[in-house]
């Protein structure tokens, strides 16, 4: 089946977070919004049939999650990525940055830190802030285009107090996939000072062309042993609003000390529609997947073309995975306050302030592109008119 990327859903007035919060947002509602990463494709039809034919069924109460839907996962985690897990390791979550919040307080105490790697996903910083834990920065290094770890800076910085490390595995906003020696480093300086990884790979299977995405935790068995893995199918299949993830924990102590936190929160069960539709995007989701990820690299690479043609002073940094675009704005030479007017009230578009992104994300703007390409030319048109005035 051949799938239509192309097609504009209207999506006002649906209590849309990216459309029905711009006017509090942006100080006005006709933004073309490209901020909050969820996609403007319709979610695939597989799912839409499946939720159809549980809604058939017309009672909804509380519901486990089956070990048929663990042996999905297993299969879909094996085929896209070659990581083979068992069944026990599999708990379900009601969300990654919750179970992320989840972690923090299951193996920390209050006043141990955590680290994290800025410019960052900006929701690690208020897991950590707001259960009363301390940030520690490993900032990274924006080098030929590229984001690096900075290993010399991590080793210097970690005490007895640093506990934990939040790890954006691939990287969102940058882009960056991160390689096997990179992974297998920041494994071995974590192992050594027994510091647990949680990592967010929700972004995992949105693969770019030439580039695969290795979870921290098949790295070896000692890090599996201090990996706690966060997925979802929503970033993938754009079901992000039924607010259901997963994790994949080896270590039995991790996993009972994660199992129970969520048990005191009486939030083990799952919900009956994510549970669902992610067993129906991962039984059926493939050809989907890959027409999308297609789709998506087309529109990046328009982007690219365009700027290279039309707004050289713009320089993107070239994503090896997500539909999450980097944008540097810094060649303008214009303070935070003038690049939002400029963005906003000028030419009419709405991206992801890169200050919420923590140190380094001064000058930058996180762009979403998993749209109808007549948006992405209908932004920057406005876009290139605003500069040109």
């Amino acid at each position: 089946m051949k799938y239509n990327f192309d097609e504009i859903v209207n999506r006002d007035h649906t209590n849309s977070i990216k459309y029905d919060y711009r006017k509090i947002l942006f100080g006005k509602s006709d933004v073309i919004p490209f901020w909050v990463a969820d996609m403007d494709f319709k979610t695939p039809d597989f799912i839409i049939n499946a939720l159809k034919k549980r809604l058939d069924h017309e009672i909804f109460g509380y519901t486990l999650i089956s070990e048929e839907l663990k042996h999905v996962i297993i299969d879909w985690l094996y085929e896209r990525h070659q990581w083979e897990v068992k069944p026990e390791w599999i708990t379900i979550n009601p969300g990654v940055v919750p179970t992320l919040a989840f972690c923090v307080l299951s193996y920390t105490k209050p006043g141990d830190q955590v680290i994290v790697q800025p410019p960052v996903y900006f929701p690690f910083f208020y897991v950590i802030e707001n259960n009363g834990r301390k940030i520690l920065n490993n900032p990274l290094k924006l080098q030929d285009g590229r984001y690096h770890m900075d290993f010399n800076d991590l080793k210097r910085k970690i005490n007895n107090r640093t506990k934990m490390i939040l790890l954006c595995n691939p990287h969102n906003p940058g882009g960056s996939v991160w390689k096997e020696e990179e992974l297998d480093e920041l494994a071995e300086i974590c192992h050594k000072q027994q510091i647990i990884i949680i990592s967010d790979e929700i972004h995992s299977d949105l693969m770019l062309t030439g580039h695969r995405h290795i979870p921290m935790a098949s790295i070896n068995t000692k890090t599996s042993d201090c990996t706690v893995t966060c997925l979802s199918s929503s970033k993938t299949f754009n079901t992000a609003g039924l607010a259901i993830s997963y994790t994949v924990i080896s270590n039995p102590n991790l996993r009972s000390g994660l199992s129970n936190m969520l048990n005191d929160f009486h939030l083990s069960y799952g919900n009956t529609a994510g549970l669902v539709a992610t067993e129906a995007a991962y039984r059926h989701g493939s050809a989907w997947l890959n027409q999308m990820l297609e789709y998506v690299e087309g529109n990046i690479a328009w982007l690219a073309e365009f700027l290279k043609n039309h707004l050289p002073m713009i320089k993107m940094i070239q994503p090896e995975a997500t539909y999450l675009v980097w944008l540097d704005f810094r060649e303008l030479g214009l303070t935070g306050k003038e690049l939002k007017h400029l963005l906003i009230q000028k030419a009419g578009i709405g991206f992801s302030e890169g200050t919420l992104f923590g140190f380094g994300g001064e000058g930058f703007q996180r762009m979403n592109v998993a749209c109808p390409r007549s948006l992405i030319i209908k932004g920057m048109d406005q876009l290139k008119r605003t500069l040109n005035q």
